[in-house]
């Protein structure tokens, strides 16, 4: 499979190449100086083009084909996952996965989006994007979740709900209008995560959450650029100013107490070390969980309450 080079990464690659082809006719030749000096310069000028990427760069990131998924997540930072299936209405959503997990100490239900690798397992997955059946699991594992007194940890990356005929006739706004209400008023602990992509209220729907995290590289908005851009300028030739002018990032909704912490990534991005940024959420998670549990139910349900009424509120 070819590996994927976004446009901004062609000078770290060129000079990566040139430094193997260096380390490659070295046998022999005194060049080690210069091969430091190449390293040195590789060194920096990943530095500068990851610590400085445009809002569009981190929606590139964000949807990288290699970054890892809520399975990778669930299988690299967790013991004993059991998935649950169906919603006990229609069926079973391919594009929500969930399940009873441990993770360190704690027992918890964990319940994400799931993407597929290829074009059989996206078919199979539904490109990520859940249908009311998948809304429908995700509640009933949360409720399942309450019964036995488990944190909930969901992990978000969805473009959105599906938007098919079928899926509104069998009622894809009230099945997400009936998770937000219901996740609101959630006895249990819940950890939200975006870890990829957190579009309009397919990620909203299974977004509810005591803390909401965000990786350095996803993206969390009403719309995606490509959409705003259609709606604005007739053409997606504009994302790039819409995503901009959206302040979709992480670095932009932390200000803004839409989430309340940034999960750093490896350097390059999550999919350039699936276990160390699997390590790195664990360990978050592990953290705000241990916070979270000794909060008393009631008062969690009204701390939720109020963090989500204070978003967006302004005095004159």
């Amino acid at each position: 499979m070819a590996k994927t080079i976004l446009d901004f990464e062609k000078p770290i690659i060129e000079l990566e190449e040139r430094l193997d082809e260096m380390k490659k006719a070295s046998d022999g030749l005194q060049i080690d100086g210069e091969i430091a000096k190449i390293e040195e310069k590789v060194k920096h000028l990943k530095e500068n083009i990851y610590r400085s990427l445009t809002r569009w760069q981190r929606v590139q990131l964000a949807r990288h084909p290699d970054r890892p998924y809520t399975l990778d997540y669930i299988y690299n930072m967790t013991e004993n996952f059991v998935e649950i299936h169906g919603d006990r209405v229609f069926g079973d959503d391919k594009a929500v996965v969930g399940g009873f997990a441990k993770i360190g100490n704690f027992k918890v239900m964990v319940i994400g989006q799931q993407k597929g690798r290829d074009t059989k397992s996206n078919v199979y997955r539904n490109f990520g994007m859940p249908r009311p059946e998948g809304y429908r699991k995700a509640l009933r594992l949360m409720k399942l979740a309450e019964k036995f007194n488990l944190p909930v940890i969901t992990l978000l990356d969805t473009q959105g709900a599906f938007p098919g005929l079928e899926a509104e006739e069998r009622g894809q706004a009230e099945a997400i209008a009936r998770n937000l209400l219901e996740m609101a008023r959630l006895k249990v602990p819940i950890i939200c995560v975006i870890i990829g992509e957190g579009a309009s209220g397919g990620a909203l729907g299974m977004g509810v959450g005591d803390r909401i995290l965000m990786l350095e590289n996803a993206w969390y908005s009403v719309i995606s650029p490509e959409s705003c851009s259609s709606i604005l300028w007739r053409s997606w030739e504009y994302k790039e100013q819409a995503a901009e002018a959206l302040k979709l990032t992480a670095q932009d909704l932390l200000p803004l107490k839409v989430i309340d912490r940034i999960i750093p990534e490896p350097m390059g991005g999550a999919h350039k070390d699936h276990q160390e940024m699997s390590n790195t959420l664990k360990s978050v998670l592990l953290e705000e969980l241990t916070n979270l549990v000794k909060i008393k139910p009631d008062r969690l349900v009204e701390n939720r309450i109020e963090k989500f009424a204070s978003i967006g509120a302004y005095q004159d």
